[in-house]
């Protein structure tokens, strides 16, 4: 008995300091790979804007975040100038359920685009967004506005927490999860959140910028 309630205080213990151990591995990560990433992103701006001297280098976009809230995620562009008045031409080619987009030979993706998403390398500005406190290294996927739109109850709770830059669904076959599978991932990932658990899920990400997936 005595046993029991001493691992209870553990883990409650555990709880109550994780949002603070979590901010600062955030604060600490997104600092430390915008310093040591610096060169890296001045080669992947440089082929970006080389590809299409009349393009932006990065792109932004209104995403949903903790509770609903809004703000700007930032990526480098892998798609086409106009890629958002092209969609609504492609939804019909839509190849996953729910709300969600996907494409795999998505026509606005540039043929540089479709490295950086094999690579994950184009989510890389999304460490200002953690620094700014919008997102966090490890968390669910934040969603666009007209995705939320079709949200149930069960899904709506994916925004209990801050989004992450990964998370379960993208190192657990990404494109090859349904929506129902990602928000059963991302469910998973709240109810065992853990330190252990997100420096996991991180360490997984690494590999998949050296041994890319199925991302598309």
């Amino acid at each position: 008995m005595e046993s029991t309630k001493t691992v209870a205080k553990s883990t409650k213990a555990a709880a109550k300091f994780y949002p603070i151990v979590k901010r600062s591995m955030d604060l600490l990560g997104a600092g430390f790979g915008l310093l040591v990433l610096t060169p890296l992103f001045f080669v992947l701006a440089l082929a970006i804007k080389l590809s299409d001297i009349q393009a932006p280098v990065f792109f932004k976009q209104e995403r949903v975040g903790k509770n609903g809230s809004r703000f700007m995620m930032y990526k480098f562009r892998t798609m086409i100038p106009n890629a958002e008045e092209k969609l609504a031409e492609l939804l019909q080619f839509n190849e996953v359920e729910g709300a969600m987009f996907k494409m795999k030979q998505d026509p606005r993706v540039t043929k540089l685009g479709q490295f950086l998403r094999k690579t994950s390398l184009d989510e890389f500005p999304q460490l200002v967004n953690v620094l700014k406190g919008d997102m966090s290294l490890v968390g669910p996927r934040p969603p666009l506005k007209r995705e939320v739109v079709e949200y149930s109850v069960r899904d709506y709770r994916r925004l209990s927490v801050t989004p992450g830059c990964t998370g379960l669904w993208q190192v657990s076959g990404r494109n090859d999860v349904s929506f129902a599978e990602m928000v059963n991932l991302d469910l998973e990932y709240i109810q065992k959140v853990s330190f252990s658990l997100d420096i996991h899920i991180l360490l997984r990400t690494v590999r998949i910028i050296f041994v890319p997936n199925k991302a598309y």
